[in-house]
């Protein structure tokens, strides 16, 4: 019975201790980051809540699997981020532009050959556009630039978590 428990209780909290860690070094390095910019600092919190859910969403039960999401995620990212400094050079920001945009970014992943990037790709274009609808006087890439930064930082520190947590457990005696 004990040892019925043990394996389930152990292996259990190493993954709730995973996604905390994640959460809070994402939430920190992404806060911080964005608190850097004066006029983006009263919006640190919804970055570092972006960067928590990338790292939350990449985590996977081994660290390779894990940087081959956050590579995913990064590159999807990249896309979302790249379409919407085209769009908001051009166009201002507004709820049908913004599900344009959305398509667009995942027509482009599916037209590459990489529909594995098109949830990142239309998940980072709708936070950006989020971002200049609530602050219109960032500037596009600037805005882009940061939110690719909180796929990186979320992405980065899920796959070291993990990587860090899996040697921990793996050390010889």
């Amino acid at each position: 019975m004990y040892t019925e428990l043990q394996n389930r209780i152990f292996p259990s909290f190493r993954v709730a201790l995973h996604y905390s860690l994640i959460a809070l070094l994402a939430y920190f390095g992404a806060y911080y980051l964005t608190s850097a910019f004066n006029f983006t600092s009263h919006f640190a919190p919804v970055g570092a809540l972006w960067a928590m859910i990338v790292g939350i969403s990449v985590t996977q039960q081994t660290w390779q699997a894990t940087a081959v999401k956050a590579r995913t995620q990064i590159l999807g990212g990249a896309v979302g981020a790249i379409v919407s400094i085209v769009y908001l050079a051009v166009f201002p920001v507004n709820p049908f532009g913004m599900v344009a945009l959305i398509g667009s970014a995942v027509f482009v992943c599916q037209a590459l050959d990489r529909p594995d990037y098109s949830m990142s790709a239309g998940l980072t274009v709708a936070v950006i556009m989020f971002f200049s609808l609530i602050n219109p006087e960032l500037p596009p890439l600037l805005n882009a630039g940061l939110r690719f930064t909180e796929v990186v930082i979320g992405s980065v520190i899920a796959v070291l978590v993990v990587q860090l947590v899996s040697l921990a457990e793996n050390r010889p005696e």
